[in-house]
């Protein structure tokens, strides 16, 4: 189906371009939220005669998006979420924790269609997850997902905490190693075993 881009959609085009997409996706999304019209003659009239009024309320919602990104660009919000000893999460951060988290942290505007979560989080870490305000004002925010607040401070500084955690692990077992001793035996049975015999 051939449409007329209303506002500027990723991968597709700039406001008034004239693009064929498929008609599931026109009719589905496109059309139902104003983001664009059917190509025909009379769309095309009422498009040129509304370009200016279209162009100047797309600058006004971009300057307006632009004043609000300053306050949410590198914006830092800590999910505390529990996890394997592998740091698998139980469960995963979704785009809907992600907004919830930004009210709480007493940004206000962002919605969940803004949020871009190419994948839903399934892991401990530090991600950056993309928020676009306007089709042309995208900011980034840091998602730390982490265990505790400790473990959370401890990410923002870079560290990486499943690596320590596996380094302490491997760390705290030693074993006692007696080259003489047989397949089996315990090195500190063995040291008995010899003092008895003497």
């Amino acid at each position: 189906m051939e449409i007329i881009l209303l506002e500027r959609i990723e991968k597709l085009g700039a406001i008034g371009d004239v693009v064929t997409v498929k008609d599931g996706y026109a009719r589905n999304f496109l059309l139902p939220n104003k983001k664009a019209l059917r190509s025909n003659a009379a769309n095309k009239k009422l498009f040129e005669a509304n370009r200016a009024k279209i162009e100047a309320d797309n600058a006004a919602r971009r300057s307006d998006a632009e004043k609000a990104a300053e306050g949410v660009n590198g914006k830092q919000i800590v999910l505390i979420r529990q996890s394997s000893n592998a740091g698998q999460l139980y469960g995963s951060v979704a785009v809907r924790d992600v907004v919830e988290a930004l009210e709480a942290d007493g940004v206000k505007g962002v919605t969940k269609a803004m949020v871009v979560l190419e994948r839903p989080i399934k892991t401990l870490g530090v991600f950056d997850v993309k928020v676009a305000l306007h089709p042309e004002v995208v900011t980034t925010i840091t998602v730390n997902v982490a265990r505790s607040p400790e473990e959370a401070e401890l990410q923002s500084q870079g560290v990486d905490v499943m690596a320590e955690m596996f380094e302490k692990d491997e760390a705290g077992f030693t074993e006692d190693y007696d080259p003489n001793a047989e397949p089996g035996d315990i090195a500190a049975a063995t040291e008995e075993a010899s003092a008895d015999e003497a």
